[in-house]
């Protein structure tokens, strides 16, 4: 399915600064807004900040994206949505990658009480170093 497909699908216009978000989180997940904007830029010089920010909200709010929070980072954003992975964050550098779920199904984790929620995801975050970091400590 193409992100015009994907954008329709999901009722959002299609506008160029939606596709270039989109295609700049393609091939580099957890990007912070500061770098989908650099990114964007590339193709559309003159999309404004607010524009991005705006197209990372709207397409987050539609489920196209997933915002992650790592304690002490700006928000991050990816495509991979749906599968409730969590992330591993390198506490030198930053670098973030997914973990897929290490058991069972969604949410992946079994609370020992739920307070009478309805339980629809977890979030792990694991925290340690990268391999470069870790070489160079």
């Amino acid at each position: 399915m193409t992100d015009t497909d994907l954008l329709r699908r999901h009722g959002l216009r299609v506008t160029g600064p939606r596709l270039a978000v989109l295609e700049a989180l393609e091939s580099h997940a957890h990007l912070g807004a500061d770098e989908v904007l650099r990114r964007v830029r590339t193709t559309l010089p003159s999309v404004s900040v607010q524009a991005v920010y705006d197209v990372l909200h709207a397409l987050a709010d539609a489920g196209l994206l997933r915002r992650i929070e790592p304690a002490g980072h700006p928000a991050r954003y990816e495509r991979r949505t749906g599968d409730n992975h969590h992330h591993v964050v390198c506490r030198g550098c930053g670098a973030v990658d997914d973990v897929d779920c290490a058991v069972g199904h969604a949410p992946c984790l079994v609370p020992s009480s739920t307070s009478g929620f309805a339980v629809e995801a977890a979030e792990v975050t694991f925290w340690g170093l990268c391999p470069a970091c870790r070489t160079t400590a």
